[in-house]
């Protein structure tokens, strides 16, 4: 039976815009309270407006997901105000494109503190209250290069490894602690349309963009309601994601060949970009909404590359696997 959520407590991070807030306003559509966690205050205060309009309640707690401490106190607040927390989303997240050899090391290593660690402090203030109430959904918003890797983003890669990692750690340890109602899911976007790549660090010198095809962030956002009322261990959100996942699975060389060229042409727009930290040290003022305009005619560099990559692959995998056969 899938969970009700119209009594629920959901702390999702990252809700100041892009996907976190299309996941807040969801969840309050279902009814559920929403606990906002975000840096930039003013934009968690107009979001939880919006929340309470949709017919839930909400908190705003302003929140540096790289502070262990402040996570902890994101968790009691949530508590203090709702009594529980019900679904924990783990979503906060920044971006740093650079070849790994020319990112500042700070740069680099803040992007893993927020994209890994940050997930990490999660987990570890929302595990024990799940224990201690017997129930509860972890979600992690991963990402398709956790299975499938890009150049130009090597930080971000290694966090949502990473973080597919530990949830697939963490459910271990639940089959060994016998929790059958605690749920760890990992959400795997491709491409989504947010403010995220207006956000980013750059250090490429040209300015970066979604990579084609894009989807909508309210695609994720419903993907999280599901997986809050129907547990899934892993979802990957948008097909061109589930294609290049299977190419990279059934054929890594052609993969990193072709995924090479492709994100080198598609993930960059035709002009310069001056060299910048982004968000990853401090908020900025802008990209505030759900979306930021990147638009896809499903016609895409990206699109095409996954549905050839995978119509050659998968031929070439059953001919190696006949010939296995014949041979022996």
């Amino acid at each position: 039976m899938p969970r009700k959520l119209g009594d629920s407590v959901v702390v999702i991070t990252g809700a100041s815009s892009g996907i976190g807030r299309a996941a807040a306003l969801a969840f309050a559509r279902e009814g559920a309270g929403v606990v906002l966690a975000a840096r930039r205050e003013q934009l968690l205060l107009e979001a939880a407006a919006e929340c309470e309009a949709q017919g839930g309640q909400a908190l705003a707690v302003p929140t540096d997901v790289t502070d262990e401490g402040a996570v902890e106190e994101l968790a009691r607040r949530a508590v203090e105000h709702f009594g529980r927390i019900d679904v924990w989303v783990n979503n906060a997240g920044v971006g740093l494109f650079s070849r790994f050899e020319e990112a500042p090391m700070d740069a680099y290593r803040r992007a893993i503190e927020t994209d890994l660690f940050g997930y990490i402090y999660g987990a570890r203030a929302a595990l024990p209250l799940f224990r201690e109430q017997g129930s509860g959904v972890l979600i992690n918003n991963s990402s398709v290069v956790a299975k499938a890797s890009q150049p130009y983003t090597s930080a971000y890669v290694i966090s949502k490894v990473g973080v597919r990692a530990l949830s697939e750690s963490l459910r271990q340890e639940l089959i060994l602690d016998g929790a059958k109602d605690i749920h760890v899911c990992n959400v795997m976007p491709a491409s989504i349309d947010t403010p995220f790549f207006q956000h980013a660090a750059n250090y490429t010198g040209r300015a970066a963009k979604a990579l084609n095809p894009v989807y909508d962030a309210e695609r994720v956002a419903k993907t999280m309601v599901r997986c809050a009322k129907r547990p899934k261990r892993e979802v990957i959100v948008g097909n061109a994601g589930r294609m290049l996942a299977l190419q990279h699975t059934l054929s890594l060389g052609l993969y990193e060949r072709v995924a090479a060229r492709m994100i080198d042409r598609d993930h960059f727009q035709d002009r310069p970009a001056p060299p910048g930290a982004g968000n990853l040290f401090d908020p900025m003022p802008e990209g505030t909404g759900v979306s930021d305009g990147w638009k896809s005619d499903g016609k895409s560099p990206a699109g095409r590359a996954a549905l050839v990559g995978a119509a050659v692959a998968i031929p070439a995998l059953l001919g190696w696997r006949w010939l296995r056969r014949t041979a022996g």
